[in-house]
């Protein structure tokens, strides 16, 4: 960051640029700042006409909303982070790690994905996270100042535990976050290509054909020189949502596109399991993001190469615990 002197030093020869450029003489000095005309003078600020949400995104917003009750009445989407009632060991963390961390959760497979995925390897960031939202054009501002400052303080959560740099970016980010209503999905082909050049287009298309019952998805990109390590990722989510649900992608998604990318049933208390018993990362995720980004694992590491390094580091986190 520059210094308050060297601000005011080229604000200073902005205003010598613009007096220049008038034609009028600055004598020495740096030029006092212009004074704000008085309100009468002002011209009036023309608020943008809120754009009008579709039939099929209106139904859709009311369909999730019914889907948030639905599971806050069966005591799901908990926010507590887990408690007495979910207990969980270094064993757990273990064999939950090697499950989300090094096993896929879905096979490419005649260009459709399948959920069958298998062994797969240790992958992660190693350049710094730079995170941008894109938002449909629809979502007010006010929602988009609340989801930006949301996710502001989700990433410093997850630099604190992953000592990893994470930030937001709009210029140059590594990671989208796209939360897109129905009717924008529809023409965001191009951004997703301008994102990840090399995209094809059919394969962007699919990208975007989400279900009913897919509330969001992260797909990651692999660096072509070393696939262990994440490229890029990019996260869609429905802006239909209700907030919780909205919060619970944002949570999921991000995670997984840092390197968790696979779920599990047997992990709890966590996001990591499709039962949406939790809503955001847990104690017990934040030890699995903490074990992914730790040096000592390597990157590229198989299930049987990562396991006993895994074990000395969960060991180091829950105190020799059992």
């Amino acid at each position: 960051m520059q210094s308050g002197k060297a601000l005011a030093d080229l604000y200073c020869r902005g205003q010598y640029l613009s007096l220049a450029i008038a034609g009028l003489l600055a004598l020495g000095g740096c030029i006092a700042a212009p004074t704000s005309p008085r309100p009468e003078q002002r011209a009036p600020v023309v608020q943008p006409k809120p754009i009008e949400p579709s039939a099929e995104n209106k139904a859709l917003a009311s369909y999730y909303a019914s889907v948030q009750q639905n599971l806050l009445t069966q005591g799901l989407l908990r926010i507590d982070g887990g408690g007495p009632d979910t207990p969980f060991s270094k064993r757990d963390i273990v064999n939950n790690f090697i499950k989300i961390g090094v096993f896929s959760e879905f096979d490419f497979v005649d260009g459709t994905f399948q959920g069958r995925g298998g062994e797969s390897v240790v992958r992660r960031y190693s350049e710094p996270v730079r995170l941008m939202l894109d938002f449909a054009p629809a979502i007010t501002e006010a929602n988009r100042s609340e989801i930006t400052s949301t996710t502001q303080q989700y990433l410093g959560r997850l630099a604190s535990v992953t000592n990893h740099p994470i930030r937001l970016d709009q210029k140059d980010p590594n990671f989208l976050v796209a939360i897109l209503d129905i009717d924008s999905m529809k023409t965001y082909v191009p951004k997703l290509q301008a994102f990840a050049p090399g995209l094809e287009a059919s394969f962007a298309k699919r990208m975007l054909a989400l279900d009913r019952p897919d509330h969001c998805v992260v797909y990651t990109f692999n660096d072509p020189a070393t696939p262990a390590k994440i490229y890029k990722s990019v996260a869609l989510i429905r802006a239909e949502h209700p907030k919780l649900l909205r919060e619970k992608c944002l949570h999921e998604e991000i995670a997984q596109g840092m390197g968790l990318v696979n779920d599990s049933p047997r992990a709890r208390p966590s996001i990591f399991n499709d039962d949406d018993e939790f809503a955001y990362l847990t104690s017990h995720d934040e030890l699995l993001l903490k074990i992914l980004y730790d040096p000592r694992l390597p990157l590229g590491a198989t299930p049987q190469q990562a396991r006993p390094v895994v074990e000395v580091i969960a060991s180091e986190l829950l105190g020799g615990e059992s």
